[in-house]
């Protein structure tokens, strides 16, 4: 005759229902099991935000490549008839420029370079202060843009470095 084991004797009544050690025994495999299917499934929402990740940049890669195609093509039309007019030289160039200014306009990325608008911090970079005479601008106003800033105070490229009028500007 054997002897049941204690770990036997817990785990099974005379009725076949589980007792305290063998129960808290199997929820604690299966409190492991879903576990390790949690972390596998984050592992996986990991690798795959990862992949989604890659593949957006290379699609926001493409299109602004794709967008700034026409500029180039204008450069080559402007280079193309160099020899023949200088003056084309100039209209190439300013074709490019606005070119350019609409690529980065539809791109979410406006210029900014407005003059007597009043000082905003997160749009303007001061290099310089100018009386608010010598401007014939009120107190705290933008006096001059000397390189214009690109996008909206929310996400910009650059801020707009200004010269602007001193005083409080109240």
């Amino acid at each position: 005759m054997s002897v049941p084991s204690p770990e036997d004797q817990d785990t099974e009544r005379g009725d076949g229902t589980e007792t305290g050690t063998g129960t808290a025994a199997a929820a604690g495999t299966d409190v492991e099991d879903r576990w390790r299917r949690a972390v596998a499934d984050l592992d996986n929402v990991r690798k795959r935000a990862a992949r989604d990740l890659a593949r957006e940049r290379a699609a926001e890669r493409a299109r602004v490549a794709g967008a700034f195609l026409p500029v180039l093509d204008t450069i080559d039309m402007a280079l193309a008839h160099a020899d023949a007019d200088p003056g084309a030289i100039v209209a190439g160039v300013r074709a490019v420029r606005e070119q350019a200014l609409t690529v980065l306009s539809e791109l979410g990325y406006p210029r900014q370079d407005d003059v007597g608008v009043p000082f905003d911090p997160l749009r303007h970079e001061v290099v310089a202060v100018v009386s608010p005479e010598e401007a014939g601008l009120p107190a705290g106003a933008v006096a001059a843009v000397q390189r214009p800033g690109y996008g909206e105070p929310e996400r910009q490229l650059r801020p707009a470095t200004v010269t602007v009028t001193g005083g409080s500007g109240r």
